[in-house]
């Protein structure tokens, strides 16, 4: 007999070589059927092989991560058996379950593209239906090279001789189709449904370009139709929503051949940023913080001394100036560091909050560059905040305020990870436990709900992460709050303590942001383009009927200047329905149509982005409602069509 712990703690007896399904049909025939695959003493585990010996024991369902990569690890397999019944001269690569999906690799001249997809699907649907099970068998390294010879498997044969000596060289059978796999998988190709193909793409064998391009066959699948179904939808928003797509459209940035990503932001881009920065400034001077600059380029023996010179060297932009080495900062803190030792500090001066608008520039790999979310110079909207010990929780509950305010100024809701010490840490246990009791501390007192994060912090200190939901249920991490005991010993920062000694302070990283120009372009893609009136580039468009009212359009277009909104008008001889689609299409938040009757009453008609016809408006009144709407930050909903 063996005991097996389960996640509550709770331990019972088995006969030992049970499996996971087993385990799960003793505690009900419901989680027998959920379950996908298990984890075994932290690890991921077929669900099917016999467990020896006592252990910890997690099952697992479609809604643990393991249990989703399992599921569709399995629908890799099922998509390489339908390509290879359908062109059996066609050699497999490899084929991972990735988060949201899976791909396999094949090598082939078969121009593979998304006509093909019907075929394949159908294909895929019926080895589904045939239920066939997934078998596991082990070989030795010559007998497995010889049988993947035999099957004309060249790719199989090369990982094979690349595993290491003593590796467990396994493979899964499912009817006629082998694959050389570790696992785990599901039970039978039964389990396994609602896989959808999604795109075809080029890669080459191992992610070198010195070999062979090799066509890869992305897909996902879901256990529930329903779940399928809404993440189609998601990427098919997601399209419409996509940053690059709409920020080209609405003149806010663009990408040029001539700086390969490094951003320029147009006109109204700049308008959208600055206000973001001003909101920045506002938030921050409220929380206490005051605002420093710190040059963009500094000298080698400053990033030697940061550890950055050594660790991060190749990602850094250098030069040579009178014979010494500079760096392009691809971060502030080592500058912000300099700015603390401008001066001897009293404990009087602590907690010292120092925000840094900075523009850093990291090298980033061409093939990684994408829009604003991965660009090679950015405003990271750092903080350096300086404490003693004893500040340490209530300066991180003042940043999860922060934090907190910001996000839901712009309607998304976040997770929180609170990750913890990595293997290569430095520092010492004390401090490290110190810090982390601080930070689990101040989540516990602020009531946020988190996940512990295992192993993942900084070397330098463990670290609280928050992952923003945008509109479409999509996350992104962007803030983050990281202790540092490290680098104030690095620049041997000191403070003079109520006892008249000498103290080292301690340091919390933190951006709220995370990169502005990333930033945008996630707010481009949550609000569609469609900002909240304060962040709108243009609030108004005025339009006038016809160029008989064109004298009055200008004066309520220079009413609204004066009262400091941001307005355009539309003088163009076309008709007001195309004016008003085109103001539509451009997303901005209010259109004021003026024509005879409200030249004559000095009013205009407003339709608005949010409820379209408002009716005629006072032009003062109006003004009025819009400078409280810009002054309150209100983010207005649309209203649907029963609601009107």
């Amino acid at each position: 007999m063996i005991n097996i712990t389960f996640p509550d703690g709770s331990v019972r007896r088995f006969e030992d070589g049970v499996n996971a399904y087993a385990v799960a049909e003793s505690i009900s025939p419901r989680l027998r059927k959920a379950t996908l695959a298990a984890e075994l003493n932290g690890e991921l585990y077929d669900a099917a092989l016999p467990i020896h010996g006592d252990c910890t024991l997690k099952l697992l369902t479609f809604a643990d991560d393991g249990g989703k990569w399992t599921y569709r690890h399995t629908g890799s397999h099922i998509l390489a058996q339908a390509v290879k019944r359908l062109w059996p001269e066609v050699k497999l690569a490899i084929g991972p379950a990735i988060d949201n999906g899976f791909y396999y690799d094949f090598d082939t001249d078969i121009p593979f593209s998304p006509e093909d997809f019907p075929k394949i699907e159908k294909e895929i649907a019926k080895i589904v239906s045939e239920n066939l099970p997934l078998e596991r068998s082990e070989l030795p390294r010559e007998e497995a090279i010889r049988f993947m010879q035999e099957k004309d498997e060249p790719y199989k044969v090369e990982l094979i001789r690349d595993l290491p000596e003593d590796a467990v060289i396994s493979f899964y059978r499912q009817g006629d189709f082998v694959d050389l796999c570790a696992g785990p998988h599901l039970e039978s190709t039964g389990k396994c449904k609602n896989i959808k193909l999604m795109s075809v793409a080029g890669a080459y064998w191992r992610g070198s370009e010195k070999n062979k391009m090799l066509k890869r066959i992305y897909a996902t699948a879901f256990e529930k139709k329903a779940d399928l179904d809404e993440y189609i939808h998601m990427l098919e928003e997601a399209k419409k929503r996509d940053h690059r797509k709409l920020g080209k459209e609405l003149g806010l940035f663009a990408m040029m051949d001539e700086g390969p990503g490094f951003p320029f932001f147009l006109p109204k881009g700049m308008v959208l940023k600055n206000k973001l920065i001003d909101y920045w400034r506002e938030v921050h001077k409220r929380y206490g913080y005051v605002e420093i600059s710190t040059p963009i380029m500094l000298n080698r023996s400053l990033w030697e001394r940061s550890g950055h010179w050594d660790h991060y060297k190749n990602n850094m932009y250098t030069t040579v100036i009178d014979d010494v080495d500079f760096a392009v900062k691809p971060m502030n803190c080592p500058g912000g560091m300099l700015v603390y030792q401008t001066e001897m500090r009293s404990y009087r001066d602590l907690p010292l909050r120092m925000g840094e608008l900075g523009l850093v520039h990291r090298h980033e790999l061409s093939g990684a560059l994408h829009g604003l979310f991965r660009v090679r110079c950015f405003t990271q909207d750092d903080a350096h905040i300086f404490m003693t010990p004893e500040q340490i929780r209530d300066e991180i509950k003042n940043v999860a305020g922060l934090i907190n305010q910001v996000y839901s100024l712009f309607g998304f809701k976040y997770h929180v990870e609170l990750s913890t010490r990595p293997e290569d840490s430095m520092g010492s246990d004390e401090d490290w436990e110190l810090a982390t009791n601080s930070l689990q501390g101040a989540l516990d007192d602020l009531g946020l709900d988190y996940v512990i994060n295992e192993g993942d912090g900084a070397f330098y200190g463990p670290k609280i992460d928050f992952h923003l939901v945008d509109a479409i249920g999509r996350t992104w991490q962007c803030g983050t709050i990281q202790l540092d005991f490290q680098l104030p010993q690095r620049f041997e920062l000191e403070y003079i303590g109520a006892d008249g000694e000498k103290h080292r302070p301690i340091m919390i990283h933190r951006v709220c942001f995370g990169s502005i120009e990333r930033f945008i372009g996630i707010l481009i893609e949550h609000f569609a383009g469609a900002f909240p009136t304060w962040l709108a580039p243009v609030q108004v468009k005025v339009l006038p009927i016809s160029e008989k009212y064109e004298e009055y359009a200008k004066s309520v277009k220079a009413a609204l200047d004066a009262a400091d909104i941001r307005a355009e008008i539309d003088l163009r001889s076309e008709k007001i329905g195309y004016k008003i689609r085109e103001a539509q299409g451009q997303k901005i938040p209010y259109m004021l149509v003026v024509g005879q009757k409200e030249q004559a009453d000095g009013t205009v008609s407003v339709r608005s982005r949010f409820a379209g016809d408002e009716g005629q408006k006072n032009l003062e009144t109006f003004i009025a409602d819009i400078q409280k709407e810009i002054a309150d930050r209100v983010k207005r909903e649309v209203v649907k069509e029963d609601e009107k």
